[in-house]
């Protein structure tokens, strides 16, 4: 069946507003970061109305987008854009023109991250961005000076005005025009980011988390799937990686976690669904990132089964069987034995969640076969 292309697809009239002015984004060449400050959205919504748009006009990729554009009179060559991408006011009207909030973007789905205005800043020394970090992650609470220096340096915190010097700091660097408390603000509870001036990349992980769950409940398991390899795509790497002290520790754990309990709500949809080899592929990639987390491999496990390959399953546990006894010191709990005994037969179903994931350990019960 051929593919469609841009000049054979519907006109941009079949799409709303707002998809519009992706298009028109598209057509000028902005990628998704840039689309998302032109747009005053954040990026995962932007990727979504990204999809939305090509799925509409029947194209087959971004390329096939920017021609679209074009043909359609929002963009002329030669000339840029036909008006400028509108930015949105808080209120829901539109502007054009001017640079759109929040200004400020944190990303720590990997090494620390943050732009103004759409342009990288230097947060400065480690202990610097580990502050900004606090910030950031505070959930638009203050956070008073004595917990800063205890998120930060732990029992090693310094005395002097460390907290205060290290805010200013971050206050000249991330200043907006000549206001240089735009950004972080001071309140008798201590500091934090000003209201809305922030996009923290974590927060649109929690969300896709939240709407992967609900879809998951709801039956919705292709919803799902989708939410979930968005929620995954947004990590960079280990979490917050190189950052010292106690809240940036208990962050990164958190995070990892976190992303461990949705690649495997990934693939346990993916089953559901039939797509074995799919699931196959994340839940090997992950296994290899939490060797002693059981209710990972028990799931590979049940996978690999499903695709026929029955002694590649059995090797999963005696790799998991030698990691446990080797790390902890422990045997495999019940969930592992049960997916060992599933491949053994060729049957068992082991659909859902396998097990429950202990912190610390990676098992998911005591149980003994």
């Amino acid at each position: 069946m051929p593919t469609t292309t841009a000049r054979s697809a519907p006109g941009a009239t079949v799409l709303t507003t707002g998809e519009r002015d992706v298009l028109r984004a598209l057509g000028c060449g902005l990628g998704d970061a840039e689309i998302a400050a032109a747009l005053a959205l954040p990026e995962h919504v932007v990727a979504e109305l990204v999809v939305r748009v090509l799925g509409k006009l029947g194209l087959r990729d971004r390329a096939a987008a920017i021609v679209h554009a074009f043909d359609c009179g929002l963009v002329v060559p030669g000339r840029g854009p036909r008006g400028q991408v509108a930015a949105r006011e808080p209120g829901g009207g539109r502007r054009t023109g001017a640079v759109p909030g929040p200004p400020l973007r944190v990303s720590v789905l990997g090494p620390l991250r943050t732009s103004l205005a759409g342009r990288p800043v230097d947060a400065g020394p480690v202990r610097q961005q580990a502050v900004l970090v606090a910030l950031a992650l505070s959930g638009g609470r203050s956070v008073s000076p004595r917990r800063l220096l205890a998120d930060v340096w732990g029992e090693e915190a310094p005395d002097g005005n460390v907290v205060p010097v290290y805010v200013y700091r971050l206050r000249k660097s991330l200043r907006l025009g000549e206001c240089r408390d735009a950004v972080i603000r001071r309140d008798r509870y201590g500091y934090g980011l000003a209201r809305g001036v922030a996009e923290v990349d974590a927060a649109c992980l929690d969300d896709l988390d939240t709407r992967s769950g609900a879809a998951e409940r709801a039956g919705e398991l292709a919803e799902a799937v989708r939410l979930c390899g968005r929620a995954l795509g947004l990590f960079r790497g280990e979490p917050l990686a190189g950052l010292p002290g106690p809240l940036a520790e208990a962050q990164r754990l958190r995070l990892t976690r976190r992303r461990a309990a949705l690649a495997q709500r990934k693939a346990e949809c993916e089953l559901r669904l039939g797509r074995h080899a799919e699931a196959v592929a994340g839940l090997s990639a992950l296994a290899l990132d939490e060797p002693l987390n059981e209710p990972v491999a028990a799931t590979l496990m049940h996978a690999l089964r499903r695709c026929g390959r029955r002694a590649e399953a059995l090797a999963v546990f005696d790799r998991v069987r030698l990691r446990l006894a080797d790390d902890l010191g422990v045997a495999p709990g019940e969930v592992l034995w049960q997916a060992r005994r599933a491949a053994l037969r060729g049957d068992g179903p082991a659909t859902g969640r396998a097990g429950e994931y202990r912190p610390g350990t990676g098992r998911a019960g005591e149980g003994r076969a």
